[in-house]
């Protein structure tokens, strides 16, 4: 007979997707929606998490924009929360044939002068973990990228802190 183990928290997943218009307005769209959906969650506006996350899903979708456009073909973004633990944000476009740089290959300062490229050093500073995978859905490989960012939430940095001596 095995002694009765302790009764497991639960875990609740909260998903979030929606394909926007690949123009500004579907990238400033998905911006508001990411946070209005956040704000649903418990993640109220003008939180520190709620502007870094408006930050990093504004700076995914105008590059998604930007750089990922194939015309007539849309953006996806892709919200994960796991409450006290971790916020995934996920923006995929269409566009393979160029991948942008990930985490590893992001220049250490850009030039002054450069109208573009702070982006990714943006999102870099932000978060917790980001990388570039190739686009899927339900398994199967599709053509375009999606940018992961991974928030870890205050309660789980707390946990994962060593104590001080």
């Amino acid at each position: 007979m095995t002694a009765p183990s302790a009764p497991q928290p639960s875990v609740t997943v909260r998903m979030f997707s929606q394909r926007f218009s690949s123009t500004p307005l579907g990238a400033r769209l998905a911006r508001h929606l990411a946070l209005t959906q956040l704000h649903t969650w418990g993640i109220p506006h003008g939180t520190s998490l709620s502007d870094t996350a408006a930050t990093i899903v504004g700076e995914l979708a105008a590059n998604a924009v930007t750089h990922g456009r194939v015309p007539g073909r849309d953006f996806e973004l892709r919200l994960a929360h796991t409450p006290d633990v971790l916020l995934r944000i996920e923006v995929s476009d269409t566009r393979g044939e160029r991948l942008p740089p990930g985490p590893a290959d992001l220049p250490p300062s850009l030039p002054l002068l450069d109208e573009t490229g702070r982006g990714l050093l943006l999102v870099d500073a932000l978060a917790d973990r980001w990388k570039v995978l190739d686009r899927v859905s339900l398994g199967v490989s599709l053509p375009g990228k999606t940018v992961r960012v991974e928030l870890d939430l205050p309660a789980a940095r707390q946990r994962h802190r060593a104590p001080s001596a």
